[in-house]
């Protein structure tokens, strides 16, 4: 029998995680949210990706761990990853995007961004103060 997992993350902001989730090729729905499991089970979050077959992905709010955790049904994991590449390669895309959201904020530009073969990202941020 399938139930929903739930995976504990550092994920503390909505808007840097949904963009991550854009930036993974997923098309993220925010607010309250059905995330569909096995036999028509449900459970709730703020941030979910509907999956064709269900085995929706899922991201609750908790307050405790003040971090979105992951909500699934590892059982229906359809994912081209297993569970903890697809949480690595997330987790990458939310710190570069708390990156670049706080660079821009702080008046710098990116100058260079290099995709390293073995997965990491490389930035070179410059400002001008007059």
């Amino acid at each position: 029998m399938s139930h929903f997992s739930t995976v504990k993350t550092k994920l503390r902001k909505k808007e840097p995680l949904v963009q991550a989730l854009h930036n993974l090729g997923f098309i993220p729905q925010q607010g309250e949210q059905l995330v569909r499991g096995y036999r028509g089970q449900t459970v709730a979050a703020e941030v979910s990706v509907e999956m064709p077959d269900g085995g929706d992905i899922g991201f609750k709010w908790n307050e405790n761990s003040q971090s979105y955790e992951l909500v699934t049904d590892l059982d229906l994991w359809k994912q081209n990853i297993p569970v903890d590449r697809f949480l690595a390669k997330l987790t990458q895309q939310y710190a570069l995007n708390t990156v670049l959201s706080s660079t821009k904020e702080e008046g710098f530009e990116i100058a260079e961004k290099k995709n390293h073969i073995d997965g990491s990202i490389e930035l070179v941020v410059t400002r001008w103060d007059p």
